[in-house]
């Protein structure tokens, strides 16, 4: 498996860790790693996603709220949540994932962790999402590459 899907699976069983009981994110990151073995690399950018759709969390769930048609958030399930969260920061945040690829990885964790109509209803989400998203911003980081 790539490192980085990996990582995305990791930091999805994380957040969704976090969803449930809201502790500091460097808490559930330091039981996980006790049990969860990965190469630093993985680790680091398991740590980028979870941090990011942490800090980013009431945008990320605005955004969601704005694209999920009849749907309000907290109805949605956990693990729906934790999936559209860290793909929208995929999609919206300073990481440099193409979108076609945050929407394909994302779709794959759905696959394994979530329900079967939900990977139909988290495409339509992240879809609208990467379709209403300015391209001017994205990819850049505070270094400006």
């Amino acid at each position: 498996m790539a490192l980085r899907r990996k990582a995305r699976e990791f930091a999805l069983q994380m957040l969704f860790q976090w969803d449930l009981n809201r502790q500091k994110p460097a808490a559930i990151e330091a039981k996980f790693w006790k049990q969860a073995r990965a190469e630093k690399s993985t680790r680091d950018f398991a740590h980028q996603l979870l941090e990011g759709a942490v800090h980013d969390c009431a945008a990320l769930d605005k955004l969601i709220s704005q694209h999920a048609k009849n749907w309000r958030i907290e109805r949605m399930a956990a693990i729906d949540r934790a999936i559209l969260r860290l793909a929208i920061f995929e999609l919206t945040g300073p990481v440099d994932t193409p979108p076609k690829v945050a929407i394909n990885e994302a779709l794959e964790l759905a696959k394994k962790y979530s329900a079967e109509d939900s990977v139909p209803f988290l495409n339509g989400i992240l879809d609208a999402v990467a379709k209403a998203k300015p391209e001017n911003g994205k990819g850049k980081t505070e270094k400006g590459s």
